[in-house]
């Protein structure tokens, strides 16, 4: 039996921290695009009726900017206070619309931006409450939902022309009937496949890289990422330096940022393919659909 009884427990408060790191002082986390970047969290914690049921959740966002992430929570943590906690999560997805879609903030823009950042933070201290009243692990409380229950955590506004909720719903109770426990035995031993950045910030030393790429090794990594997009001539010596640390067998990828254009972007990955790239994160402007299937033909 559960130790909570969610239709018992009310929403009483949100709160939100402003939480950064002077990652820019050693140029972690740079990038083609952000050379001093100060890694950092709106960190919001929802407050229950419950005195012990606490649920934590955060977003990145990049230094002066979680300020303002920080003031969007804020206008829309009134959605969030009195709220039972039963009619939030026995339909998620009703609940994800009602506040990306409040009438006067979403002109601040829904899905992308200031808002969006502030959503992520807010839906992801619900999700850590819902695991806890629970008493699983995230992962586990979303394996063991019923197809019925995933799907209603979901808002197919969007994408119902490529995946409608009923499509949905079906390959969901098709996946069930496989070997679902040898699944979860699976993620229980072997965890879920990763890849790291760590080792390929655009303004790390040749020897930092060194460095980092052996000590991932170490830790049974196979997939490492680096950052590109300056210059292509040193894009394509900090690749081979990583390539020779990796070996032929495990897969490098590469990531721009939205530094280039289109044909930039064709021409610069063209220029690093010697280095079996596995794919290319941000090429160009995540609103252009047609300029990603350019370079994706090429």
């Amino acid at each position: 039996m559960a130790k909570f009884d969610m239709k018992e427990i009310k929403i009483v408060d949100v709160q939100v921290q402003d939480i950064r790191f002077p990652t820019s002082l050693q140029a972690q986390g740079s990038d083609a695009m952000h050379k001093d970047p100060d890694y950092s969290c709106a960190y919001v914690s929802i407050i229950t009726s419950q005195t012990d049921l606490i649920g934590y959740g955060l977003t990145f966002t990049l230094g002066r900017g979680t300020e303002i992430v920080c003031v969007a929570v804020e206008a829309l943590s009134f959605l969030f206070k009195g709220q039972r906690l039963h009619n939030i999560y026995t339909n998620f997805g009703q609940f994800w619309d009602r506040v990306t879609n409040e009438s006067q903030l979403r002109w601040l823009g829904p899905s992308k931006g200031v808002t969006h950042l502030a959503v992520a933070a807010l839906m992801n201290a619900l999700w850590d409450l819902w695991a806890k009243i629970e008493e699983k692990p995230l992962w586990r409380l979303l394996v063991d939902m019923s197809p019925e229950q995933l799907v209603s955590t979901m808002d197919f506004r969007y994408i119902s022309d490529v995946l409608t909720k009923e499509e949905a719903l079906e390959i969901l109770k098709q996946q069930r009937e496989n070997d679902i426990e040898t699944k979860i035995e699976r993620m229980k031993t072997r965890g879920y496949p990763a890849y790291t950045t760590a080792t390929g910030w655009i303004g790390y030393s040749d020897d930092k890289v060194r460095e980092l790429c052996a000590k991932y090794l170490t830790l049974g990594f196979t997939a490492f990422k680096i950052k590109v997009g300056i210059n292509l001539e040193d894009d394509k010596r900090r690749c081979k330096l990583m390539r020779d640390m990796i070996g032929q067998d495990n897969l490098l990828m590469v990531d721009s940022n939205q530094r280039w254009d289109v044909e930039e972007a064709i021409r610069w990955m063209q220029g690093l393919a010697e280095f079996n790239i596995y794919w290319i994160e941000e090429p160009t402007s995540p609103d252009d659909i047609l300029g990603h299937r350019a370079i994706l033909k090429h």
